[in-house]
């Protein structure tokens, strides 16, 4: 009898701190979700030259170094029209890279491109080995939970999840800000850059990462632009404007047709919510699960993220384009 009640009240116990424990550590994850204060290091993460919202997050980014510190840039993978599968998709992001940065006059960050997935996971427990994902493990260790190094993902997230697998510490060293799914309310997820690596989305969604979330479709969507405005703020600004414009509108004619069009420029709202202005407005919410049905599942017994549910579109615009006539 004694025995019963001594095993009854370890139980007691045991269940009360690890409750405790799991309200710490909640806690402590929702601090790091904070948006960060002062200048701060960034990598991103970008298939580039899947669509042009890419080029123009890239400049985006490299033109906000008042507040971002640049530190490496990892091509990612991608499949669709535009490449003959994801090994050539990430050769053509690599490529594009250097590209914007000539017409940026960076060349100086050359040397800190890399290569990455040339494939995406077969599983959510096996990474794709790249110099791109070796290179985030290794930079990663550099940092600290009170001093996080900022992942920018704006791709298939196969990089940052096969890091994360590679070394699953690193996910107390940063704070991984992500441009893919949809929105929790939307019918279904079938987003480009989530449904190329389900497993990878799993594996970040599931591990404790510090995640921000920008979803697609509901969210991000609303970040759109037209030619006429494109036109009027940059046309003849610089090379980089122009070529920015020019694929644009090569891209929404080609997709949209017609003389008519808006379009979104999904990416910059990635490299925005680490910048110091009204772009836009989020929340902490449990992790949703992406399952492979192309829908999310929920169990709030799960850990939080940040979750980005409104575009500030006319200051993120302003914001942008005053930064690319610079």
């Amino acid at each position: 009898m004694v025995k019963e009640e001594v095993k009854k009240e370890w139980g007691e116990f045991t269940s009360s701190k690890m409750k405790e424990g799991n309200s710490l550590d909640q806690a402590k994850l929702i601090k790091r979700l904070e948006k960060p204060k002062g200048k701060v290091d960034v990598v991103l993460d970008t298939d580039t030259y899947n669509e042009i919202d890419d080029q123009f997050a890239v400049s985006y980014l490299i033109k906000s170094n008042e507040k971002l510190n640049l530190k490496a840039i990892y091509a990612a993978p991608f499949y669709n029209s535009k490449s003959s599968g994801p090994s050539d998709g990430m050769e053509k992001s690599y490529n594009e890279v250097m590209n914007i940065l000539e017409m940026l006059e960076r060349e100086d960050l050359k040397k800190v491109v890399y290569r990455g997935s040339r494939e995406y996971l077969s599983s959510e427990s096996i990474p794709v080995i790249s110099d791109a994902a070796s290179n985030l493990v290794e930079r990663a260790m550099e940092y600290s939970e009170e001093t996080p190094l900022y992942v920018i993902a704006i791709g298939a997230i196969t990089n940052v999840a096969s890091a994360l697998i590679m070394k699953p510490e690193i996910k107390d060293r940063i704070v991984l800000i992500w441009l893919g799914g949809n929105a929790t309310h939307w019918p279904h997820n079938k987003e480009f850059n989530l449904y190329q690596d389900v497993a990878g989305a799993r594996v970040v969604f599931g591990c404790g990462v510090p995640l921000v979330q920008l979803p697609c479709m509901g969210v991000v969507s609303a970040f759109t632009t037209s030619g006429p405005e494109l036109e009027y703020h940059l046309r003849g600004k610089n090379k980089l404007c122009d070529y920015l414009i020019d694929v644009t509108t090569k891209e929404a004619e080609l997709c949209y047709g017609g003389s008519t069009w808006t379009r979104p420029i999904w990416d910059v709202t990635a490299v925005a919510w680490l910048l110091d202005g009204d772009f836009e407005e989020d929340c902490i919410i449990h992790s949703p699960i992406p399952e492979y049905d192309d829908r999310y599942s929920f169990d709030y017994n799960r850990h939080f993220i940040r979750y980005v549910y409104h575009i500030n579109r006319d200051n993120l615009f302003a914001d942008l384009f005053e930064k690319l006539v610079r």
